[in-house]
């Protein structure tokens, strides 16, 4: 039986959470736009030089997409949730909510030939790994206040824990990267997406179906 006064179940957390990650990935599409044509114009020409747009877009939707199914695997472990969980999880969705903004700096300015391009990479990056740490910590916290029930042994803690921390050290070294090469920082944050793809946290058995 629970001895803390202020645990409370996970569903409430979990609703609002997907309505912030569903208005998030959402939002993302309002800023792709049909290519303007001059006279004389063709319409496929003009829509391979809007690349930078559909890029950020299909990285960005990839970045929420997997944060909220590794959101949903998280939570199929975490039973219960405090106050300071609930803290936690409104760092993460704020950094979540606010993506957008940074996606749509990105894809205006990849092109840049000035530093512009740098900077915007680099407030993408900064974003990520905001998003990225939060998320860590999250876990992190449950394992430490004991809100997860599982059958996670020490070793497996410790390793999940150690694979939530790989990806926020590379997510932390691409705002380095931003200022050598900003495509090559899209790049590598489509190829963070994916290895975030993998389950996270994993064990022999699974305590929910």
């Amino acid at each position: 039986m629970d001895t803390q006064p202020d645990l409370a179940d996970t569903s409430r957390v979990e609703a609002f959470s997907d309505g912030v990650f569903a208005i998030a990935i959402t939002l993302l599409v309002i800023e792709l736009h049909p290519p303007e044509l001059e006279p004389g114009e063709h319409l496929w020409p003009a829509l391979l030089d809007t690349w930078p747009q559909f890029a950020a877009y299909v990285t960005s939707f990839a970045v929420i997409g997997i944060m909220w199914v590794n959101h949903h695997s998280m939570f199929r472990r975490i039973q219960r949730v405090d106050r300071g969980l609930m803290f936690l999880n409104l760092l993460l969705l704020l950094w979540t909510a606010l993506l957008p903004f940074p996606t749509n700096l990105f894809a205006e300015y990849l092109q840049d030939p000035s530093s512009n391009a740098n900077v915007a990479a680099a407030i993408y990056s900064t974003n990520l790994t905001l998003a990225a740490i939060a998320f860590s910590l999250i876990w992190w916290y449950a394992l430490r206040t004991h809100l997860v029930e599982h059958d996670l042994s020490p070793t497996e803690q410790r390793k999940s824990v150690l694979r939530f921390s790989i990806g926020t050290l590379v997510y932390a070294l691409t705002i380095g990267l931003s200022f050598i090469s900003a495509p090559i920082t899209l790049l590598v944050q489509f190829l963070l997406a994916l290895y975030y793809g993998f389950e996270q946290v994993r064990s022999q058995r699974t305590n929910r179906p």
